[in-house]
């Protein structure tokens, strides 16, 4: 069975990304060069902005964003450095995520027999806060100066590596092109030395900008899978979010039509949606329930 002939608005996302760098350049900016009150809209719009900029780097790992796989990819990278990640990485991950959602490496949100409920717990907790997004840059890093060190035994074959996935996780990576993956790594540094320097941008400002994006974006990442039924496909929500923060996000919300259809892109996401399966909960009540920590194994 073929697959479905889906849109690629190539122009529309280049326009974005363009001009989602201006927005990102310049609300760095004003954040390192003001300080006060004043820059809690700023900093508030950077959570958003960039969380865009997230999701067409979404849409380029699943080869949504461009026909054109050079520019499909180079996109993903300029996104990447936004993030900032390793766009292989990150696709490679991504990936592995669709492969295994829901199953039982990916059930965080539930407390299975034998887990280890301080491991559960932290990982939880990890995510909410925003925890979760300073292991990201933190993995590439390690990627690039010691990529053989994610392939040590204790990190994959134990009960632990099970309960947290990266016995799935780091097993993609024996699959994936290591001088690639690391030269995104430097291409993401590079990026992200570039803006520090010709915005003349500080810590503090960069910091705070940063923090509050980790937030932002590590409380949806899971909210839309949180409680959902366990099925690789269908384990997602499509979350009723505010017309204007889902069209900020480009439908990310809408993650169950999502799974059940990768390759679409945002823009079709709404037309996928099985009304059958309407209502689903609002992304406010799964994020308040999530808050009450991992729940027992229906």
């Amino acid at each position: 069975m073929s697959e479905p002939h889906y849109k690629r608005p190539g122009s529309l996302n280049l326009a974005l990304l363009l001009g989602l760098t201006a927005l990102n350049a310049t609300l760095l900016w004003f954040c390192s060069h003001r300080s006060g009150w004043i820059l809690l809209p700023a900093v508030l719009l950077f959570s958003y902005s960039n969380h865009t900029v997230y999701a067409l780097l979404h849409e380029a790992i699943h080869g949504a964003f461009h026909r054109n796989n050079r520019i499909n990819d180079w996109a993903g990278r300029w996104c990447s450095g936004f993030f900032p990640t390793s766009y292989r990485l990150q696709r490679s991950f991504h990936l592995t995520h669709h492969r295994n959602n829901r199953t039982e490496s990916e059930q965080w949100d539930y407390l299975r027999p034998g887990d280890n409920r301080f491991l559960k717990l932290a990982q939880w907790y990890s995510i909410l806060t925003g925890l979760y997004w300073v292991f990201i840059p933190l993995a590439s890093l390690l990627y690039l100066f010691f990529p053989g060190l994610l392939g040590v035994a204790g990190l994959r074959n134990s009960h632990l590596a099970s309960q947290t996935a990266s016995d799935e996780y780091l097993g993609a990576l024996d699959k994936l092109d290591e001088t690639g993956a690391r030269l995104d790594v430097l291409f993401s540094l590079a990026f992200q030395a570039g803006l520090y320097l010709l915005l003349d941008l500080n810590l503090e400002g960069w910091a705070i900008c940063y923090a509050a994006f980790a937030f932002n974006w590590s409380s949806l990442q899971y909210a839309d899978h949180a409680f959902s039924p366990l099925d690789v496909t269908n384990g997602a929500w499509n979350l009723r979010t505010h017309p204007a923060i889902r069209a900020m996000l480009l439908n990310y919300p809408l993650h169950r039509a999502h799974h059940q259809h990768p390759t679409a892109s945002w823009v079709e996401l709404p037309e996928l949606v099985d009304p059958a399966e309407e209502p689903q909960p609002t992304f406010l009540e799964n994020w308040l329930r999530m808050w009450k920590g991992p729940e027992k194994l229906p």
